[in-house]
């Protein structure tokens, strides 16, 4: 049974990091990008599905572990459950604007580049401190 929780925790911890992987993986693609129709074609056939899969991966992974330890809601677990929320919904909040953004706008591509690293880099600012605070 041991053995079980801590492979549980390998693939969280692997989870965690694939998650760091994916929204420097974001961060590259929107800077690169130049046209917005290519931006938003790659985003929706390779980089929503990947960001969502890996997002359900870290909280599959989480819920998995969290019933090995009989349900037992501690500080640790409320927290990664606030940090999952939170990305969800900035990613939810990303897509959306993406997708109802007006490519004949000029300069459209530029704001959105702005808005959606902030939105990038606070997720990824929750997910290195708590991935800091479980490894301290």
């Amino acid at each position: 049974m041991n053995e079980m929780y801590n492979m549980g925790l390998s693939i969280h911890t692997i989870g965690g990091i694939a998650l760091i992987g994916v929204i420097f993986l974001n961060i590259f693609f929107l800077r690169i990008a130049k046209d917005l129709q290519k931006y938003k074609r790659l985003m929706s056939i390779f980089l929503l599905p990947l960001t969502a899969t890996v997002i359900g991966l870290a909280i599959f992974t989480g819920v998995i572990m969290m019933a090995a330890k009989h349900l037992d809601f501690t500080i640790a677990n409320i927290a990664m459950i606030a940090v999952s929320v939170i990305v969800i919904v900035l990613e939810a909040k990303r897509a959306k604007s993406l997708k109802y953004m007006n490519p004949n706008k000029e300069r459209s591509l530029e704001a959105y580049k702005g808005y959606a690293n902030k939105l990038l880099y606070i997720e990824l600012a929750w997910i290195l401190v708590i991935f800091i605070w479980m490894w301290r």
